[in-house]
């Protein structure tokens, strides 16, 4: 279905680009910072795992000429669920490691914005 023929809400959806581009940037940094740590390895892997979806979803949004909505959809729910995995890990090590608690609330805010979207 082309986006033209499909009610879109513009300002959920630029509040959901710019929320994916946060977390994504806060998984990448997380990530390189869980590296230089013992026993992160999980962590690690979930950051960059969220940080590649996040990043894909976005890209995806920015395309609308090209969206077709079930696809779409499957993306966000996908990308949900990385978000709440990867905040549930992050949220183990948010009191040793700032990065972990900045990761952890970036995807929440992540998840908030695409269901926000789908409603």
């Amino acid at each position: 279905m082309p986006m033209g023929s499909m009610p879109m809400d513009m300002a959920a959806m630029q509040d959901c680009i710019q929320s994916l581009n946060a977390c994504s940037m806060a998984a990448t940094m997380c990530a390189g910072a869980d590296m230089t740590e013992t026993d992160m390895a999980k962590c690690t892997a979930m950051c960059s795992n969220m940080a590649d979806m996040a990043d894909a979803t976005m890209r995806m949004m920015m395309r609308p000429a090209g969206m077709d909505m079930e696809v779409m959809n499957a993306m966000l729910m996908a990308c949900m669920t990385m978000g709440k995995a990867c905040a549930a890990e992050c949220r183990m090590h948010a009191d040793m490691a700032e990065h972990c608690r900045y990761c952890a609330m970036a995807c929440e805010d992540m998840v908030a914005k695409c269901e926000a979207l789908m409603a």
